[in-house]
């Protein structure tokens, strides 16, 4: 008899251990629960939406067919019981659902901290669908907003509401943006973009409360240096954190987010959790107990299913790795970076004169092995990185085959000589000489050294 694997969540990991099962074990029955939206879509490209770049259709990775074609059963509710003896689940609508192994990947929701007036109209996070319509209605017609947290949705909120030329007021409480995860070369390189596009970035400058008009709608917020602040729309974006309702009042164990090994198995027997909500009771080294990123759920996703199809398989994520877009400079990070260089550990960091494009490299200071990669407004390739740092590299190997990670040499400028040349002022006692690309076109698949004049820092 065919096992029933019920997947409580659409996005990336629930998606993810849907379609792996379903490569796997073409008889298992398969129904995912989402009161969200009909289908899967990217919640990485909802910006995209509201900027009039994409349309909805446009961010659902499969078409509509994909789920009948595959017998993927999706259903539309809320479960608003989980009983795990019966192994059934209860939905809003009246409706049971029994499991044979149920997944949970029911994401995150966006932080409050109890700010008076958080609960006004036009005051709201960005995480999912929902939130973008409400941002589209509350957004119309208004003549400023204030985007509260100096984290990754602050900057693409700020970002979206200047796309439609809607001034905008950018709160952060650090002294530089992003200081808790990046270098100080690089947060200053960040300010400098977000103010470069007009954006009214406060630093060191933090909420207290936000004040209603006659209507309850926010009317303008008030800064702990007691400044006020007319607007008509406020973005909270001071981070996520994993979504426990479904399993409020189960013996299903909780802390931050859902406990669970390295197999994503929680404390009940059948019950297993991936993505955002899920967090590891003994996190593998490097990496954090809660990880709320695309292709971490991608890979939870990936690794849960092949437990469920009967191939006990534990999670080996490889090196951190995340990518984000600041304005218009794009930002890859590999490995280990700290925002601070830490003991025992240096850095080889170029900056191009434009202020736009920089290369930072950090290395044991006694091995020279690398350990992690900044990348602003430059493209390298995940899998050449990846090796590299499974592999140990040392800092003159990767240095001599740099032009190996370029993204796309054709099209791309290439920034990695300027990086071989600040090494080797920095030691002409052992100069490195970097590797050229061989191909058909000289020019194209070899370097061609930038033209501006590149500075030198760490």
């Amino acid at each position: 008899m065919s096992q029933h694997i019920v997947i409580l969540g659409n996005g990336i990991a629930g998606i993810t251990t849907a379609r792996c099962v379903r490569k796997q074990d073409a008889e298992a029955r398969l129904t995912v629960i989402s009161a969200e939206s009909d289908h899967f879509y990217s919640r990485t490209a909802l910006m995209y939406i509201y900027m009039g770049h994409m349309t909805y259709g446009d961010t659902k990775p499969f078409e509509d067919f994909f789920w009948p074609k595959n017998r993927i059963e999706l259903v539309r509710d809320y479960v608003t019981q989980i009983d795990t003896e019966a192994q059934r689940l209860a939905l809003q609508s009246g409706n049971t659902i029994p499991y044979d192994k149920l997944v949970l990947a029911t994401g995150s929701q966006s932080n409050k901290f109890g700010w008076p007036g958080q609960e006004l109209t036009g005051v709201q996070g960005l995480y999912g669908l929902p939130d973008l319509e409400r941002m589209e209605q509350h957004t119309h017609g208004i003549e400023r907003a204030v985007v509260v947290g100096g984290g990754l949705i602050g900057i693409e909120m700020a970002e979206m509401l200047h796309s439609r030329h809607l001034p905008v007021t950018f709160l952060v409480r650090e002294p530089t943006y992003m200081n808790r995860v990046l270098p100080p070369e690089e947060s200053a390189m960040v300010n400098d973009e977000i103010r470069a596009n007009h954006i009214d970035l406060r630093l060191s400058t933090e909420l207290k409360e936000i004040l209603p008009d006659d209507a309850g709608r926010v009317r303008a917020v008030v800064t702990t240096d007691g400044e006020t602040i007319p607007c008509q729309f406020v973005g909270l974006t001071v981070g996520v954190h994993p979504n426990l309702n479904a399993v409020q009042g189960t013996p299903i164990e909780t802390n931050r987010g859902i406990l669970v090994n390295e197999f994503f198995e929680t404390n009940v027997p059948g019950i297993y959790a991936v993505g955002d909500c899920a967090e590891h009771r003994n996190p593998l080294p490097g990496r954090r107990p809660v990880e709320q990123l695309w292709y971490t759920g991608r890979l939870q996703g990936q690794t849960v299913a092949n437990t469920l199809c009967g191939t006990r398989t534990a999670y080996d994520p490889g090196p951190f790795f995340n990518s984000a877009k600041f304005v218009d400079i794009e930002y890859q990070t590999y490995g280990d970076i700290a925002p601070e260089l830490p003991e025992g550990q240096e850095t080889l960091f170029w900056q191009d004169a434009d202020g736009k494009h920089s290369l930072r490299i950090n290395y044991e200071a006694e091995s020279g092995v690398v350990v992690g990669f900044n990348l602003m407004g430059i493209r390298y390739r995940h899998p050449v990185c990846e090796r590299w740092l499974r592999e140990r590299r040392t800092l003159r190997d990767v240095l001599t085959h740099l032009g190996a990670a370029n993204f796309d040499p054709e099209f791309f400028t290439q920034y990695e000589p300027a990086l071989v040349a600040a090494y080797n002022r920095r030691h002409p006692e052992a100069p490195i000489t970097l590797k050229r690309k061989r191909g058909l076109f000289p020019g194209i698949f070899g370097y061609r050294p930038h033209a501006k004049h590149d500075a030198l820092a760490g």
